[in-house]
């Protein structure tokens, strides 16, 4: 009797290749390793020298912005000075639209002395009664009358 059943091989690997089925996480014997395999796996990587020049770079960025940023609180602070309103202009907090419009600074500084009026300043202003008269005719003193007399 014949057997008519159809039976199909087992697949097997062939002789010549290695098994490269490998539990998953692990690298198989037929990898290559060295310096090519890092370049193939990740192509954004950049050598050392070009990564430290973009940061120096990216540095001296950061202390040009920070130079900028005080030059314009030290403007501001000028500006508000400038106004002659308040006794100290760091009184009145950095804003960079002051920088911009003179106008909303000068509603900044009205609007913080109506709030603090103590903040203003206290020059006097106008004649007070002190300082140098002008070249009028002096009064007659004990000293002039000793001057005379000599």
């Amino acid at each position: 009797m014949t057997d008519t059943t159809d039976s199909t091989p087992a697949e097997t690997p062939d002789e010549g290749t290695p098994e490269t089925s490998t539990p998953e996480g692990v690298i198989s014997d037929d990898t290559p390793e060295g310096p090519d395999l890092e370049s193939d796996r990740d192509p954004d990587t950049f050598p050392r020298e070009v990564v430290e020049d973009l940061r120096k770079e990216n540095g001296r960025y950061r202390q040009r912005a920070q130079k900028a940023d005080d030059y314009a609180k030290r403007l501001h602070t000028e500006l508000v000075r400038a106004t002659g309103k308040l006794a100290d202009p760091s009184d009145l907090p950095f804003d960079e639209e002051h920088l911009a419009d003179p106008e909303r600074m000068s509603a900044a500084v009205d609007d913080l002395l109506a709030r603090k009026p103590h903040l203003a300043t206290r020059k006097p202003a106008g004649d007070i009664g002190q300082g140098g008269r002008g070249s009028g005719d002096a009064p007659l003193g004990l000293l002039d009358l000793l001057k005379m007399h000599t």
